[in-house]
């Protein structure tokens, strides 16, 4: 064959891996058991299939076809099972993709193929780091440069991609010889009258196995990204929504002291609602709660701070649209305006105030309000505030985490008469982000 034609056929080769490859991890299930450490039998059977079968059609092109030869991609898929998924993903895999050319035959390719997949297998349990095998380079350079460098303070002469970059050469090799000494028996391009060629030949080999595991290793490294990016949102969520100010117990400690020797009673009511805040804050995991929860919650925060002010001084009213209390909202979301709106509106205030809750459905969503008569904010005020201190950048970053440009918070403030907090938040049964049976009929309003 013409060096030529050979070369062409070399760059059809690794376009062919490229595409198999990329076409591969466009499949939820197929990334799901190339990425997997520990694989039961069946999973590695049908890792097998997914990598084996297009494989199989390309040996069946080749041997149809014969002006067309990059299609059959069996030694270096062999290889490429053997170091993702063991010895017997890349045995089973070589016996897979040897049986077209074993039925035209060619004899020797099942054999070779079922040792280069058990070879590459076995390389895969002497990988000290499975980390080397997805970042796997044909550019040995680096490879020997990466193993200096390791030895320079400690001698550490194994280095695992230089073992596989050898295993590949020599395999090939041996394929070559196999050609050589019987022919027909094994497809095999060569040129013996052209070393460069032949160079060609041996580096397209190390390149296609190199090109697939580098884009299994970018959807790899991308999926990690993900899965940290998660990671990190669930973690920021538990601490922003686990969040209460310290005050608020001492406070209410000491009005428990003060109760329990006048008002009994009262004080084990409140140590009552106390407890069930506290048992909501350490048990709850849910990142959503139904608005009837989240009030629910708010009255026990409520009836504490009523004790602690008086219930001539502190009045709650509340304006709850039935409809409304089924549909789910972040957890914790109220419970730092009304806090807000106690502390910096109404606590100053010797002749007391008013809290309103409020809740509607609205045509593009949820509108929930806190509103107070307090002392307010001037303009200057109001401007300063926003975004600043805890619970108002606690809901203020909840939201943006969990709802993007979809959600909304505005403050409304007059000095002298009062602030209103407005959030607007999309419906989540109409996202279909709640399970079946979330919205169940529960309590009627509490006012």
């Amino acid at each position: 064959m013409e060096p030529r034609i050979i070369l062409i056929h070399l760059l059809l080769k690794l376009g062919v891996a490229a595409a198999v490859s990329a076409s591969l991890v466009r499949s939820k299930e197929f990334k799901a058991l190339l990425f997997r450490e520990e694989r039961s039998f069946r999973q590695k059977v049908y890792l097998v299939m997914c990598m084996a079968l297009p494989i199989m059609v390309g040996v069946w092109i080749r041997i149809s076809v014969p002006s067309f030869l990059a299609g059959d991609l069996s030694f270096e898929t062999a290889l490429l099972l053997g170091v993702i998924g063991g010895r017997w993903a890349g045995s089973l895999g070589g016996v897979l993709m040897g049986l077209p050319a074993l039925l035209h035959g060619e004899w020797a390719a099942l054999p070779f193929d079922v040792l280069c997949g058990f070879i590459a297998g076995q390389l895969r349990t002497m990988a000290l780091d499975k980390d080397d095998i997805w970042s796997f380079s044909p550019f040995i350079d680096q490879s020997i440069f990466r193993l200096i460098r390791r030895n320079l303070p400690t001698p550490r002469l194994f280095d695992w991609q230089i073992m596989f970059f050898t295993t590949v050469i020599g395999l090939r090799f041996v394929q070559t010889e196999l050609s050589r000494y019987f022919p027909h028996s094994i497809f095999s391009m060569e040129s013996p009258n052209n070393w460069w060629v032949w160079a060609a030949i041996y580096a397209t080999s190390v390149t296609a196995i190199g090109i697939e595991l580098k884009i299994f290793n970018g959807v790899r490294i991308q999926i990690k990204l993900e899965e940290q990016e998660r990671l990190l949102l669930h973690a920021r969520m538990e601490a922003l929504q686990n969040q209460i100010n310290p005050h608020f117990l001492f406070n209410t400690l000491n009005s428990i002291s003060s109760l329990v020797r006048f008002d009994p009673d009262k004080a084990r009511d409140v140590i009552s609602k106390l407890a069930t805040i506290l048992r909501r804050l350490l048990n709850s995991t849910d990142s959503f709660v139904p608005l009837r929860d989240e009030v629910e919650f708010i009255d026990n925060y409520l009836d504490i701070e009523v004790v602690r002010f008086g219930p001539d001084k502190l009045r709650v009213v509340k304006e709850l649209e039935p409809a409304s209390l089924d549909v789910m909202v972040p957890s914790m979301l109220l419970q730092p305006l009304v806090e807000n709106s106690i502390k910096h509106g109404l606590s100053s205030m010797v002749e007391g105030g008013s809290i309103y809750l409020r809740s509607r459905l609205s045509d593009t969503g949820l509108v929930i309000e806190v509103e107070d008569d307090g002392v307010g904010m001037a303009a200057t005020q109001l401007v300063e505030s926003r975004g600043a201190g805890i619970g108002m950048a606690n809901i203020s970053e909840r939201l943006q985490v969990l709802y993007g440009d979809t959600a909304r918070m505005t403050i409304d403030s007059q000095e002298g008469k009062g602030t209103l907090v407005r959030i607007r938040l999309p419906l989540l049964q109409a996202m279909g982000a709640i399970p079946e049976g979330f919205y169940e009929e529960r309590s009627t309003t509490r006012r």
